[in-house]
């Protein structure tokens, strides 16, 4: 199928599992749509098994390898979704927890980093480098989940803030850290020892301050420059237009210069929610803009989610893998607690935190179909299918679990009365 077809097909089974699920299941809508493809994908494959001239699995395989899911998220869908969910963070809010903010996204993302690819080298044995690049990979949570965990949470609005900031971000600086530990796993680097090593880990440190730096800088000029034109026009539909070819083209412009284009479309995807917003836009054109972003997500969302349950018939698995994918699964949440506990404990004596912050942030702290390309995009090698199932594993788990538990997790220990 060429690509149009692809998408077609996408859109269909999208609504179709939708419907599906609004009118039995009634979960979450994205959780939902996961939910009915994962159980249509096991179907299939159970009928598969029992009826031998059935011979599906093999025909839905091999059209799923084709979507090509890494690069259809990574370099198309990620910088709508990123420019979608930050439009909707204030940046006076953000700066009120910015703090906590920049530790979680930085410090505990090389926390959870460490100890996942540790535990994972110990469980399975692989290398070192190898396992931190699963560690990096699994770190970051996704934004596009946690940010529609959030819309049925509830949460004190300081708390929310906290958490889809720091999924905003950590996103970004988890991509440039599995960027650079991908690169000295899997291209020979940093094996050698004394100035080699001493070497490759300088390139690392510059190449995290170009991707991190320079996609910041890019996001907030871009946001800027497209914030200034909208200001002298007053046309919602061409100021819609605007939004959308900030969001494409500065994705692909930061990808061409080899900054971080996630954290591209974040930083201007907050500078036009926020200061475009209030100073560059009539009450006619926010109602449009936030209603097109809006549908843009959910729409994306619902693709996105379907595309993660489809992907089971790329995955390989056997008794030892899902053995593995399960204590992977108690190794992100236990690196995940590390990376919010230490932040926070770190903050503690200088300011205040709601209560339950650090478990509600543990088990909100959702992982999605970032990580599951990140794993995709890995070289082909001994290590890849293993890494890459349990991260599937890992990701399954997060969604559907955590996904639909965090809202009640949220009511039982992050209720204070005056916030009841």
């Amino acid at each position: 199928m060429n690509a149009l077809q692809i998408a077609a097909l996408l859109i269909v089974l999208a609504g179709a599992f939708g419907s599906v699920n609004y009118l039995f299941l009634r979960l979450p809508s994205s959780i939902g749509i996961l939910v009915v493809a994962l159980l249509a994908s096991v179907t299939v494959m159970v009928l598969d098994a029992v009826l031998p001239g059935f011979d599906m699995t093999g025909a839905i395989r091999q059209e799923v390898m084709e979507i090509e899911f890494s690069e259809a998220l990574l370099d198309g869908m990620l910088g709508l979704l990123l420019f979608a969910g930050a439009l909707h963070v204030k940046l006076s809010d953000l700066r009120a927890q910015w703090r906590p903010v920049v530790l979680m996204a930085t410090i505990g993302v090389g926390i959870s980093t460490a100890v996942a690819g540790f535990g994972f080298s110990w469980i399975t044995g692989a290398p070192i480098l190898v396992a931190l690049v699963f560690g990096a990979l699994i770190s970051p949570t996704d934004p596009v989940a946690v940010l529609g965990v959030l819309r049925e949470a509830h949460l004190p609005k300081s708390l929310e803030t906290k958490i889809a900031g720091e999924s905003l971000f950590n996103d970004g600086v988890g991509y440039v850290v599995f960027l650079a530990l991908s690169g000295l796993a899997f291209a020979g680097a940093g094996h050698g020892g004394g100035d080699g090593e001493d070497s490759a880990l300088a390139d690392t440190a510059l190449l995290f301050l170009q991707e991190a730096g320079g996609g910041a800088l890019l996001g907030v000029v871009l946001g800027w420059l497209v914030f200034r034109v909208m200001r002298r026009i007053d046309d919602y539909s061409l100021e819609v237009l605007l939004t959308l070819g900030l969001a494409f083209g500065g994705y692909e412009l930061a990808v061409a210069l080899h900054v971080s284009a996630p954290i591209m479309a974040v930083c201007a995807g907050l500078l036009i929610g926020d200061i475009g917003t209030r100073e560059g836009m009539s009450e006619v054109t926010r109602r449009y803009v936030d209603a097109f972003w809006k549908l843009v997500d959910e729409i994306l969302n619902a693709v996105l989610f379907l595309m993660i349950g489809v992907e089971v018939f790329a995955i390989a698995f056997d008794m030892a893998t899902v053995q593995a994918g399960v204590l992977s699964i108690a190794l992100a949440l236990a690196a995940r607690l590390l990376a919010v506990a230490v932040p926070v404990l770190m903050l503690r004596p200088f300011r205040g935190f709601e209560q339950g912050t650090i478990p509600i942030m543990t088990w909100g702290g959702l992982k999605g179909g970032i990580s599951v390309a990140l794993a995709l995009s890995l070289p082909d090698g001994e290590w890849k299918p293993l890494i890459l199932a349990c991260t599937y594993m890992v990701v399954v788990f997060s969604i559907v679990v955590q996904g639909l538990t965090v809202a009640k997790l949220a009511a039982r220990v992050g209720r204070q009365p005056d916030l009841m």
